[in-house]
């Protein structure tokens, strides 16, 4: 096993382990010291004989570490906590947009004012950045929506003209943050709104306007898509139970199944085969609390009523309020990219004065190997916000992230270097 394989597996869990005991709250130190050094000798025994095996059995597919680095570049102060990315004047460039203004890449430096969302205290009303080209008009506009005002609404693409003009989609309450999946398989995105405080609606676009569908009386706080039962149609999860999706989206009645408990959960819900068993699998942040977690969907078992086991990821972080997996290393597997929410409720929440990281988490083949992005104090390390994006800005074939918050805009481009 190399050095930096060993670094790589070890030192980020066991590290961020120790820093958030909190040492100086205990009177007594010595047992959680003394317990500490017994994590890091478990990790060392457990992780080495998990590599000899895959080195040795041939039915344990090798894996092969890839070095990532991540070039930090701040970009701006503003604390908008949402970002997308996309060619807003068509000119082959990809362009950053987030909050009032866009900005002009490839060098990014160049911000366009579009015109604000309000601001409520702390918060800016802006809590997603969806690229849709609203109007067929061959710019692409954008959906957003916030908690105060409750209005889901598109923003129209007018290039550097401002402000751009805003158009009313409905008045659904508060907005926690707002997601977009092709529900009905037609190529073209169905914008859901993450509303805890009331029905789970989905607005798709016809013949150039949005319709609405209430699929549910109620939501909760979270939100997630994929196929849960393997019938090929894309469900809908909330933090109660799950939406079975009909035949006809848009005309049949989906079925809640009402399996398990996530709390306040991320936006979104994450719908993956983890451990690549046939069976999907939920990756949960808790986006006001402590803890990433995966849940296991077991096979169906008459002799068992327990359908979903939960599995850490990293219990020590608060705030993972939103997530994506896309492949960062180039080797076909997709990774979790996720981290800390900045001041989620302006401190209030446990862990909201906790430092600031921003990760991506790789499947083992038995659990989530944690690697640090970025982490800190405010100014040094680097949270999420609400909605971020993870694509290649500068077109150099490896993806980059690019987050939002309270904590500023910046990008991390990805410098990839495959070991040999």
């Amino acid at each position: 096993m190399t050095k930096d394989l060993i670094a790589n597996l070890i030192m980020p869990s066991s590290y961020f382990l120790f820093k958030e005991l909190k040492l100086k709250k205990h009177k007594n130190t010595e047992p959680v010291r003394l317990a500490y050094r017994f994590y890091v000798i478990y990790l060392f025994a457990v992780l080495g004989s998990s590599t000899l095996k895959a080195q040795t059995d041939p039915s344990v597919e090798p894996q092969i570490a890839e070095a990532i680095y991540f070039e930090k570049r701040h970009i701006a102060s503003e604390n908008y906590e949402s970002v997308s990315v996309f060619d807003v004047n068509n000119d082959g460039a990809i362009d950053i947009v987030s909050g009032a203004f866009w900005y002009q890449g490839p060098s990014f430096k160049k911000r366009h004012d579009m015109g604000g969302p309000k601001r409520f205290g702390e918060y800016y009303d802006h809590f997603s950045t969806i690229p849709l080209d609203v109007n067929s008009d061959g710019n692409i506009d954008f959906v957003t929506g916030g908690w105060y005002e409750g209005r889901l609404v598109w923003k129209e693409n007018v290039g550097d003209k401002s402000p751009w003009p805003e158009h009313l989609i409905a008045e659904v309450g508060n907005i926690e943050s707002t997601r977009a999946w092709d529900i009905d398989g037609d190529g073209v995105v169905e914008i859901i709104p993450n509303t805890p405080n009331g029905p789970l609606r989905i607005f798709y676009l016809e013949n150039g306007s949005f319709k609405e569908k209430v699929l549910a009386d109620k939501q909760g706080h979270g939100i997630g898509y994929g196929d849960i039962n393997g019938d090929g149609r894309g469900d809908l999860i909330m933090p109660h139970g799950w939406l079975e999706a009909p035949e006809n989206r848009f005309e049949g009645e989906w079925k809640l199944h009402e399996e398990f408990q996530l709390g306040t959960a991320s936006v979104p819900i994450m719908v993956t085969d983890v451990n690549k068993d046939g069976l999907s699998d939920m990756i949960v942040g808790q986006g006001h609390g402590y803890g990433l977690f995966w849940y296991e969907q077991l096979p169906v078992n008459k002799k068992k009523d327990v359908k979903w086991k939960k599995h850490n990821i990293d219990p020590y972080n608060s705030q993972y309020h939103t997530m994506e997996m896309e492949d960062l290393d180039g080797d076909g597997i997709k990774e979790l990219i996720t981290g800390k929410r900045y001041k989620a409720h302006n401190g209030k929440d446990p862990g909201g004065y906790d430092s600031i990281g921003l990760y991506y988490f790789r499947w083992t083949g038995e659990s989530f190997s944690k690697q640090v992005i970025d982490y800190g104090s405010y100014g040094e390390g680097k949270g999420t916000g609400v909605y971020f994006a993870v694509s290649d800005v500068n077109q150099d074939n490896r993806k980059d992230v690019i987050v939002a918050g309270k904590d500023g805009l910046t990008i991390f481009l990805n410098k990839a270097v495959k070991e040999k």
